[in-house]
């Protein structure tokens, strides 16, 4: 079967696996992306565990609150240089403002609001028009919380990441450096228990061929895929992570610590799972194929 040069793009920028590698695997599983993933991390050569992260579209995350309401809002450009210019902000700021004051909930329900003269939908038609560049409300998250819960927030990079938690308590230092743990170290879910059994299953497969790929014994496979895991977890759940902070604690023993707890955690990165642009790929296949 032939593998295209687009799909081994597509592999790489998931993986970070080099590009012959990433042919093999695509050759090796017929072209099936999914179990070339896998088929990288079996062979030690990925460590990626899902697709991914490696993304290059623009434009501003941002966190609008008031009182027991916040929203989360992403807003996509086509260049960083639209992402920094005023009318670009100007635009995300009254979509975002928009959105708070009012009742809706979803993406679609978002688009129909009106900002007062058009809505939010014709806005960013008109910005388009405007601004030169195709520009879009990507997606949207509203939190509530009660009144003896607090928000922690936290813009990264200048509106690339948003992070959002909803802590029990009070104590907004306390939010805050939860809100940032979640920028800093992009946790998929609070708790480990949150992880989709399906989900664990998965990677209980992919270390067991990892660990036989590796020459481990059969009957000690249990034993590695029980440690193995517990480093799975660490990474993708917020409160089994280190603390960034405070290297000696896990962010459950900082909660526990301060005697609190979190109760929603929304991260929003910037371009995050969309296609990556590729002005130099050719450039970078012609120079591995010479340097192979």
């Amino acid at each position: 079967m032939e593998i295209k040069a687009s799909e081994v793009k597509a592999l790489r920028d998931m993986t970070g696996a080099g590009m012959l590698d990433c042919k093999k695997a695509l050759t090796e599983t017929n072209g099936d992306i999914d179990k070339a993933i896998d088929y990288l991390r079996e062979k030690g050569i990925s460590k990626a565990a899902k697709k991914a992260d490696r993304i290059a579209a623009e434009g501003l995350a941002n966190i609008y609150i008031d009182g027991n309401k916040a929203v989360v809002v992403e807003v996509n450009s086509e260049t960083d240089f639209v992402a920094k210019n005023k009318e670009f902000i100007d635009m995300v700021d009254k979509i975002g403002n928009t959105i708070l004051k009012s009742d809706v909930q979803t993406l679609d329900e978002a688009l129909n609001l009106s900002t007062g003269e058009f809505t939010i939908n014709d806005l960013i038609v008109n910005e388009t028009a405007t601004i030169g560049e195709k520009l879009s409300l990507r997606r949207i998250e509203v939190v509530t919380k009660n009144s003896d819960e607090i928000f922690g927030s936290y813009i990264h990079m200048g509106g690339r990441i948003a992070s959002l938690v909803v802590l029990k308590g009070d104590n907004a230092e306390i939010a805050k450096d939860v809100a940032m743990q979640s920028a800093a170290m992009r946790p998929s879910y609070i708790k480990r228990e949150d992880v989709p059994a399906s989900e664990v299953e998965h990677e209980k497969s992919v270390l067991k061929e990892q660990a036989l790929e590796e020459g481990k014994k059969e009957e000690f496979v249990d034993k590695i895929i029980t440690g193995r895991l517990d480093k799975f977890y660490a990474e993708i759940c917020l409160t089994e992570q280190t603390f960034v902070k405070d290297s000696d604690l896990t962010v459950k023993a900082y909660l526990d610590k301060n005697n609190t707890d979190v109760l929603k955690m929304t991260r929003f990165e910037v371009g995050e799972g969309m296609e990556k642009r590729s002005e130099n790929f050719a450039d970078e296949v012609r120079s591995q194929i010479e340097n192979a």
